[in-house]
């Protein structure tokens, strides 16, 4: 069943007025006269019909959506915005007593059930329980969301355990969630929706760990996507940029960070960066969550379009800046992209390293 809705979908107007401005001046140099002009016609209708197949939602009652990472932020969000649409949520939780598991459990009557993506065994107890639900009907979406940030850094004196840990979670896990539910996603012809991040597309200083893993996200994402395209099973990345969830973690665990990164580092690192460097980053990390934004409604609306959409967007990019960096990223010049990157990514109350320090006194004097 398709609910279609009247017109084009919010934004469409500004990707066809894109169109009109990109495809008049091409049409018009490939074809003069009136024949550029029905080219540039035809390209516009194409363009309607492609745009507003965008706006066919489908009715979602009675279709089931696996969540990994529903303990907070944009997983529990989505499971209860979905609850509420009359979709079957199974929420996977990293723990089932903790206050995001209970209150879906309180929402919807269910859910909540404990997952953890780095568990093979788990996964495994997950597609039995969902199989005896679902039966021959199958499952209609996966949402990949389970992530970890680790602790941000420097790449050179993050321990390697924030490496492998990063990757366990956000690549591994996915792809090991993905591997095993496919199946039951043959049967409706249903959707993957991987959540990956602005930061796996761009170089952003500090997030080795944490962009390296989702860079594989997002290449394992493209992959699947071409080829599950013969099963009628499609694949849409959601790069969400700014936002603020539980992702970012606790002071609590900032300081255990920074504590076994100190205890890790080389005598030559120490010496380098200096311990008033190490511990002058939490500073920048409490002024990064407190610009990013705390409404979740445009990622929330993009999962559930991703999930819903007659023709889903391959890439949805959510957030003031989730366009804006990529763009400039791909089309800036690196040094000019480094300089604007590494600026914006410079807070106050952030020291210099130690070895960068003396070579600034020694050019002075």
């Amino acid at each position: 069943m398709v609910c279609k809705v009247r017109g084009l979908p919010r934004g469409s107007y500004w990707g066809l007025g894109l169109v009109w401005v990109l495809a008049g001046p091409v049409c018009f140099l490939t074809l003069p006269g009136y024949c550029g002009l029905l080219l540039l016609v035809c390209v516009l209708c194409w363009s309607y019909v492609v745009l507003g197949r965008q706006g066919e939602m489908l009715a979602m009652c009675g279709r089931s959506v696996l969540i990994t990472g529903s303990d907070t932020g944009f997983g529990h969000a989505l499971a209860k915005k979905l609850y509420d649409e009359g979709v079957t949520v199974f929420a996977g939780v990293l723990d089932e007593q903790s206050p995001g598991a209970m209150e879906l459990r309180r929402h919807g009557g269910g859910g909540g059930g404990g997952l953890d993506v780095t568990d093979h065994e788990q996964i495994q107890q997950a597609h039995r329980y969902i199989c005896s639900h679902v039966g021959e009907t199958g499952l209609w979406g996966v949402v990949n969301n389970a992530g970890i940030l680790g602790y941000v850094a420097d790449g050179e004196i993050l321990p390697l355990r924030v490496y492998r840990q990063c990757l366990a979670v956000n690549f591994l896990g996915a792809v090991d969630v993905c591997q095993v539910l496919f199946p039951l996603l043959r049967r409706p012809r249903g959707r993957v929706v991987n959540v990956c991040s602005m930061a796996g597309d761009v170089p952003i200083p500090w997030f080795a760990a944490y962009a390296a893993s989702k860079a594989a996200l997002i290449r394992f994402s493209g992959v699947m996507r071409l080829e599950l395209a013969r099963w009628g099973i499609q694949v849409a990345i959601v790069q969400p940029a700014g936002f603020r969830t539980c992702i970012f973690g606790s002071s609590e665990e900032w300081n255990r960070g920074q504590e076994e990164i100190l205890t890790n580092l080389s005598n030559d690192a120490r010496e380098d960066y200096g311990e008033d460097y190490i511990l002058s980053i939490q500073n920048c990390f409490a002024s990064m969550v407190k610009r990013s934004e705390e409404d979740l409604g445009p990622v929330l609306d993009i999962l559930s379009h991703a999930l819903m959409s007659q023709a889903p967007r391959p890439l949805y990019s959510p957030g003031a800046v989730g366009w804006l960096i990529p763009f400039l990223h791909r089309h800036c010049p690196t040094k000019l992209y480094d300089a604007i990157i590494t600026s914006v990514f410079q807070f106050d109350g952030c020291y210099t390293p130690h070895g960068l320090q003396e070579n600034v006194s020694s050019m002075i004097l």
